[in-house]
C-alpha cells in the first residue's frame, strides 16, 4: 500500500484555485457551443465558492461535479467541448479530494489539443508553462512532476503519474 500524500488545508484550496483556473482558461471550447448548458460553470462557481467560504457541502460537490461530466457526455460536436466541461467536473471535486487538482489540469490541457489539433504540441506547452507559474511554489514540482505530456510516437498523450505518493 503506498503512501498517501498529505495536503494541508490551505493547500487543498490553492490546488483548487489553481485547477478551477485552469478549467475556467477552457471552459469558452465547452460555452461557445454549448451556450444554454451552464452545468459546467456552475461547477467552477461552486468550486469558487467553497475556496471563499471554505463550507463544504458534500451533496452540493458532487451535484455540480456530476452535473459537468454529464454536459462532457452530451457533448457530440468536439473532443474540445467534452474535455472542457471535465475539466469543470474535476477541479470542483478538489474540494473533496485534493488530488482532484491534477483532473482540471488534465483535462484542460487535453481541452487545448483537442481546440488546435495543428499546433497541439506548441499549444499544450505554452498551457502547461502558464500552469506551472500559477502554481504556488510549494506545491510546484510534486504537481507538474506529475503531469505528463509525452510527444514521442505519432499523436500527443497527456497523463497523471499517479505512482506511489499519490
Amino acid at each position: 500500500m503506498g503512501s498517501y500524500k498529505k495536503y494541508t488545508k490551505e493547500d487543498q484550496k490553492l490546488m483548487a484555485t489553481w485547477s478551477l483556473d485552469c478549467a475556467e482558461r477552457v471552459l469558452p471550447l465547452f460555452e461557445t457551443a454549448n451556450p444554454d448548458d451552464e452545468r459546467p460553470r456552475k461547477a467552477i462557481e461552486a468550486g469558487r465558492e467553497w475556496v471563499r467560504t471554505g463550507i463544504f457541502s458534500m451533496a452540493v460537490i458532487r451535484a455540480v461535479s456530476l452535473g459537468a461530466h454529464a454536459a462532457a457526455k452530451d457533448v457530440k460536436q468536439s473532443d474540445a467541448e467534452c474535455f472542457a466541461a471535465h475539466a469543470a467536473g474535476q477541479a470542483v471535486a478538489t474540494a473533496h479530494v485534493p488530488q482532484h487538482a491534477y483532473g482540471g489540469s488534465y483535462y484542460a490541457l487535453k481541452a487545448v489539443a483537442a481546440a488546435n489539433p495543428k499546433n497541439a504540441k506548441e499549444k499544450v506547452e505554452k498551457e502547461l508553462q502558464w500552469q506551472e507559474r500559477e502554481l504556488p511554489e510549494h506545491l510546484r514540482n510534486e504537481i507538474m512532476s506529475r503531469i505528463i505530456v509525452d510527444d514521442s510516437k505519432s499523436r500527443l498523450r497527456i497523463s497523471i503519474d499517479k505512482s506511489e505518493g499519490f
